[in-house]
């Protein structure tokens, strides 16, 4: 019996946490099995022992088979052909999918939902069924995407879109595959279990399109939840160049198929001739008087809006930890390809549903951005704070700050509690006094957001109250900053570096706070300024959302540029 939850079934009886295990067979089971396709019980009870069905993971097919002819070498088994281990594999582990990833000529059949288990000896093993040298494999590591917490694996193995040699090296050209230029760094992403969001029901209250039904609803939901299982397949990998694809696959209306790659060095698998799977499922009529309708336009919005939000976790699960330098390039360029990509995807659809779409992916766009800069400055202060010279000449230049003055030119502006800023600034001393750590400092200013805005909690103004604790707290440290700048002091570029990390990451507490506070995600939050901004210049035209055409080409946005 299979068990489905739109995610994709897995047999009954499956052990673990977080939606991860394995068939209980017994031996009358595996037996008629075996019968069944051919092969011994020892090679079904092979696979029970060292695979696992899990969410939003895939295996190569050919990777799975050349695993099995390696078992069969070893224990002197007549292998059967690639067709009839397929058919084994699928009575093992039920409710398995078979998707074709990667780009034209490099594209393979994968089974979706199922893993190696993180103890099994075949992570030893190369896509080919070749033992790997452990001890060459340079210590990359990759956190398996499995709710027990603090199991790794080798990630050389069983990552579609990579060559992988003999010695583990991994071999790509790819500018947006960060783990093929990891070199020796360990790679430590976010709880991608908990990635993947519950999808709502979608709300029929609103009357119903003209030729759509509720099955059509039904429908839309399941396919789209597939969907953010593809997408977060491709994150989790870090395989940021297949979005595109992804996208494409999903959204294209046949005809729009041919648009060129933003990367003119990589071909798009899909062809002209293939329709989206949204296209292959609803007729042209009703997909598209569906997506212009309010409920799904909501569906989508918050489905979007979560969802990103947890990517955003899972690849960048704490904004002060150190990230390898060429993962942060990577998330920064797959950021500034997001709209574009998107965009082109969605060519021929409804005006309201690619407004709600490039908004949200917008939003994921600049949240990217924000904290991986947020990130680079993290890192470089992080070396400041360490060093007790440049902390002394830091504490000998502020107390010759007249803080009188700044206090003076400042309250006319800011208006602040003068006890307040008072505490404010004896607590910033001692806290610089005792070479704090980073992670101490956060939690300083953290405190202070809290003991601002706490109390406003609840009122209908708490935004706009704390914008402007964020305006008087960056015109407050620009006045010191001025000070400073005037006594020529010898810690300015230090104070400077503190500064803008400090102001970006009350920033981000913030924006944290009000999302709390509202009941959104941050993105959703930040998507609220992008929303505003009409959409224009679209495609080749000049083409507004705020129009009357029902549906356009690309979205042209406004652009972020990198810091």
């Amino acid at each position: 019996m299979v068990s489905g939850d739109g995610g994709g079934g897995t047999p009954s009886g499956e052990t673990g946490g977080g939606g991860v295990g394995a068939p209980n067979l017994d031996a009358e089971a595996q037996a008629n099995i075996a019968h069944a396709t051919r092969v011994s019980p020892q090679t079904v009870q092979w696979l029970l022992d060292n695979y696992e069905t899990a969410e939003g993971v895939s295996l190569p097919r050919s990777t799975l088979y050349n695993h099995y002819l390696y078992h069969c070498a070893d224990h002197k088994l007549d292998p059967v052909n690639s067709a009839s281990f397929g058919k084994l594999i699928r009575s093992v582990f039920m409710g398995l999918r078979t998707r074709r990833l990667g780009t034209r000529g490099n594209s393979k059949y994968h089974y979706y939902g199922i893993r190696v288990k993180p103890n099994s000896s075949l992570n030893n093993l190369s896509e080919d069924g070749t033992p790997l040298n452990i001890r060459n494999q340079g210590g990359q590591v990759k956190k398996t995407p499995s709710g027990q917490g603090g199991q790794e694996t080798s990630h050389h193995t069983h990552q579609q879109g990579r060559n992988v040699s003999s010695t583990g090296n991994i071999k790509s050209n790819d500018p947006y595959d960060s783990q093929a230029h990891m070199g020796s760094e360990a790679i430590s992403t976010g709880d991608v279990t908990r990635a993947l969001p519950i999808l709502p029901e979608i709300n029929l209250s609103n009357p119903i399109p003209a030729g759509v039904s509720k099955q059509h609803f039904e429908n839309f939901r399941a396919i789209y939840q597939e969907h953010c299982e593809n997408v977060l397949e491709v994150i989790y990998n870090l395989q940021f160049h297949l979005m595109e694809t992804v996208w494409r696959r999903f959204w294209g209306l046949g005809n729009n198929n041919n648009v060129i790659s933003s990367d003119k060095n990589n071909v798009n698998e899909v062809s002209d001739e293939d329709e989206g799977e949204l296209a292959s499922k609803f007729p042209s009529n009703v997909l598209q008087n569906m997506l212009r309708s309010p409920a799904i336009l909501e569906f989508m919005k918050n489905v979007d809006y979560q969802f990103y939000q947890n990517i955003v976790e899972v690849l960048i699960p704490d904004v002060l930890r150190s990230i390898p330098s060429t993962l942060t390039q990577s998330i920064r360029n797959f950021a500034k390809s997001l709209e574009l990509w998107l965009s082109n995807a969605l060519m021929g659809y409804p005006a309201e549903a690619i407004e709600v779409k490039i908004t949200a992916v917008a939003s994921l766009a600049q949240t990217l951005r924000r904290y991986t800069s947020l990130n680079h400055l993290a890192q470089a202060a992080r070396a400041v704070l360490q060093n007790s010279n440049q902390i002394t000449q830091m504490l000998s230049d502020l107390n010759r700050v007249d803080f009188h003055n700044v206090q003076e030119q400042a309250s006319w502006v800011c208006q602040c509690d003068v006890s307040l800023v008072e505490r404010l600034k004896e607590d910033f001393k001692a806290t610089l006094q005792q070479q704090n750590s980073l992670e101490q400092w956060a939690e300083w200013l953290q405190t202070v957001v809290d003991q601002t805005l706490t109390p406003q909690e609840g009122s209908p103004d708490f935004s706009k109250h704390a914008r402007q604790f964020l305006l008087k707290w960056s015109f407050y440290s620009s006045m010191v900053i001025r000070d400073l700048t005037l006594r020529s002091a010898a810690s300015f570029g230090s104070f400077h570096l503190i500064r803008l990390l400090y102001d970006e990451y009350m920033f981000y507490l913030v924006e944290h706070k009000v999302a709390s506070s509202l009941g959104l995600t941050p993105i959703a939050v930040m998507s609220q300024f992008l929303s505003t901004a009409k959409v224009q210049n679209i495609g080749e035209g000049n083409f507004s959302l705020n129009g009357d055409e029902s549906t356009v080409p690309a979205i042209k946005r406004p652009k972020y540029e990198d810091s």
